[in-house]
């Protein structure tokens, strides 16, 4: 990681020297009207709240539905940067699948004295009930999330491991078909990595894991918790686009350790259950006995091999922050292989040195806690009050082993069309990996979030953050080609 805080520009670079796969762009930002984007930047919004992207936040007093908000300001990542982030997620999520069934199995990375065991056993998000379950192609992690960031030309770090009911991935889509409609004379000229395959390969995927004895078509389910969940409208939004059945818990039942669906036809059985319910609340014998969103008996289904479940139950146990510290040594141990993607260095408070570097260092440092997500739960030190400094200092000594430290990240910008104009706002990017019995598949491209606050570096919708679409390009336009092409749209009426 680099010492100096100076701030990578995506598209100027640190000089202002426009870079390679956005110098396209760059001369058709110069050539549009400030008007002109601001239009479509409208057409945007009427897109989206016609369509209705929504999402809730949590806690808000007013329960109230919002927009998501998008920039029309795409990222861009050239080929050569891609293929080298794709190896490294590959690698990553083959790494994380190895682990969880480690952790579910013999444990041997315990047993090297790699990872202490209580950091496992006492993780929230560690299930019991998974132990010694093999699932179909002992493939644990079927759809994941990996949160980049970015402080140079070539210095991509992971943040953070999403394999538990990674989301998201809906708003990807439909920026992308925004884009698609708004400028489409941009995709004329670049060659853009397509995404809008990604959910026939999400099915492909699904279908792959089913569990033996399915049909040769094999039933794959989205089970939901309902309307009222802050990511239906994904929720529905992926089952459409794979033509497969949305259901609630309430629409499914066990009999004999099968998973069967009501349908008007009668019983209907099911292979692959895509569920976005959280592990506790899935099945109410083997969980929370309160859980009206889940199916009994499920677990007993999944562990006869009946059922696939996906993700796996208790793969958020590789997404704690104290684990994710782990990462390096973990891809070392079971792929022998340098770590391709790194890690933001770490300080875990549980450690007493570490703690003492954090407690010295407050000011500088962002403090996170390890089961913590969303942007909540944490300080941002550089940014944060004396009187909030002191409070998490209170709550590091209370409690070292619930957090870890991490230098503050001169995290990269990209151009975004705001209120005055183009500005840069910084951004991390989530690709998403499928990962299934016939091999890993990486989206070229994946959600740009975006701090849309100027100088913020929290990016997650719930606190004012964005999104924009991601392009993968192969090559520029040279600067006639760019005009002899703007010429000729001019003289058609484009």
């Amino acid at each position: 990681m680099a010492k100096a805080k100076a701030i990578f520009d995506e598209m100027n670079g640190f000089d202002g020297t426009v870079r390679e796969g956005y110098r396209t762009l760059a001369r058709w930002l110069k050539d549009t009207p400030s008007e002109l984007l601001a239009n479509r930047k409208s057409e945007a919004e009427y897109f989206f709240r016609r369509i209705g992207i929504t999402f809730n936040v949590y806690g808000d007093a007013e329960g109230t539905e919002r927009i998501i908000p998008f920039d029309i300001v795409p990222r861009i990542l050239t080929t050569t940067e891609w293929a080298k982030l794709a190896k490294g997620l590959e690698q990553r999520v083959n790494a994380i699948n190895a682990f969880i069934g480690d952790v579910y199995g013999e444990r041997r990375i315990v047993k090297e004295g790699l990872i202490p065991e209580e950091l496992i056993l006492q993780n929230p998000a560690f299930q019991p009930a998974m132990t010694r379950i093999r699932p179909a192609g002992d493939v644990y992690v079927h759809i994941a999330g990996i949160d980049i960031v970015r402080d140079g030309p070539d210095g991509f770090y992971v943040l953070e491991d999403n394999a538990r009911t990674p989301s998201g991935v809906s708003y990807m889509l439909e920026n992308r078909e925004a884009m698609m409609r708004l400028f489409p004379e941009l995709f004329n000229r670049l060659k853009i990595a397509p995404v809008d395959n990604y959910t026939d390969n999400l099915l492909r995927t699904l279908r792959s894991v089913a569990p033996k004895g399915a049909s040769s078509e094999p039933n794959v389910v989205l089970l939901t918790p309902g309307p009222f969940n802050s990511a239906y409208y994904e929720h529905s939004f992926l089952a459409d686009k794979m033509g497969i059945e949305i259901v609630e818990g309430t629409d499914l039942f066990v009999r004999g350790n099968v998973v069967f669906m009501r349908t008007t036809e009668g019983p209907k059985r099911v292979d692959v259950i895509y569920r976005r319910i959280d592990d506790e609340y899935l099945d109410p014998l083997a969980f929370n006995p309160q859980s009206v969103l889940g199916v009994p008996g499920l677990m007993s289904a999944y562990a006869a091999g009946n059922v696939t479940i996906s993700n796996a139950v208790g793969t958020g146990v590789s997404d704690d922050k104290a684990i994710y510290s782990y990462m390096p040594e973990i891809v070392k141990f079971y792929l022998g292989e340098e770590p391709l993607l790194l890690n933001v260095p770490t300080w875990r408070c549980r450690e007493p040195q570490a703690l003492r570097y954090v407690l010295d260092h407050l000011a500088e440092l962002v403090v996170k806690e390890v089961n913590g997500s969303g942007g909540y739960g944490m300080l941002v030190g550089p940014h944060a009050s004396k009187e909030q400094i002191e409070l998490f200092r209170a709550k590091l000594i209370a409690n070292p082993d619930g957090f870890i430290a991490q230098p503050t990240l001169a995290l990269s910008t990209v151009p975004c069309f705001v209120d005055n104009g183009l500005a840069p706002r910084h951004v991390d990017l989530r690709p998403y990996v499928l990962c299934g019995s016939d091999g890993v598949r990486v989206v070229p491209g994946g959600l740009t979030r975006v701090a849309l606050k100027n100088g913020s570096l929290v990016v997650n919708s719930s606190q004012g953050g964005g999104t924009k679409d991601t392009w993968v390009v192969e090559g520029d336009m040279t600067e006639a080609q760019f005009r002899s092409q703007s010429q000729s749209q001019s003289m058609g009426g484009s």
